[in-house]
């Protein structure tokens, strides 16, 4: 299974968010290439950078912080918050990301991210599926669309996608644990695809119940930045 970090940017500082609530933010550091060089060091592979004022305002905005964190590190960057548009994807891209992650987009614009989907490959374009209440969210979890994650998912299965990030915003930032139930629900709905298990995630007990379910990656947030789950923890599982 895949460790993968996260970083979420809001004015270029590393933050977190608690349920997604742009109100519930904490600094945990004002350079966020300090906390990726960590990751580098300890041994991660893996990084997901989430530019949350893009998602807001719903066009990149962060990419500096990308550049110099792809510049600095060995990191294989997934980007996501903001991409809605060609010129998007092309800033992301060369600003260093290997991978982008798509929420809104695939949503609002079907055309433009099946034609990424199509242009790019799934080993480049992720599907982001961010659910509350069972409804996908949107616009950096502002809206609510009126999709289910099931039909969301569906609708891009036979589209050529293969990897799934699945954030169940109810846990995201609570620190109360991953949402096992439905990682089984969509694993068995869908078994030819890989799901990234987001939210929650805030012991190593987590990420052994993860690993040991089949989950093809775990993005861990705020435990690593509370100290909940150590850097060292994880070494065994890269």
């Amino acid at each position: 299974m895949k460790i993968i970090p996260a970083i979420d940017i809001i004015d270029g500082k590393c933050v977190r968010l608690t349920f997604g609530d742009f109100n519930k933010k904490k600094i945990y550091n004002e350079k966020p290439l300090e906390v990726a060089k960590q990751f580098a060091d300890a041994g991660i592979i893996n990084l997901h950078l989430v530019d949350l004022d893009g998602a807001k305002l719903g066009k990149i905005v962060n990419y500096k912080t990308l550049e110099s964190i792809a510049s600095n590190t060995d990191l294989v960057i997934d980007f996501g918050g903001g991409l809605n548009s060609n010129e998007d994807l092309k800033i992301a891209f060369e600003s260093g990301a290997q991978m982008i992650t798509g929420g809104s987009i695939a949503v609002k614009n079907r055309t433009l991210f099946e034609k990424w989907l199509c242009e790019y490959g799934s080993n480049k374009i992720i599907l982001g599926a961010d659910v509350r209440n069972n409804k996908i969210a949107i616009k950096g979890w502002q809206e609510e669309s009126e999709l289910t994650i099931n039909e969301l998912i569906e609708s891009y299965q036979d589209k050529g996608i293969e990897k799934v990030i699945c954030t169940d915003i109810s846990k995201d930032g609570a620190m109360i644990g991953p949402s096992i139930e439905l990682y089984k629900q969509l694993m068995s709905d869908f078994p030819k695809l890989n799901f990234i298990a987001s939210g929650g995630v805030t012991t190593i007990d987590d990420v052994i119940k993860l690993k040991e379910m089949g989950m093809y990656g775990a993005i861990i947030g705020k435990a690593i930045y509370e100290g909940t789950i150590q850097l060292t923890d994880l070494s065994k599982f890269i």
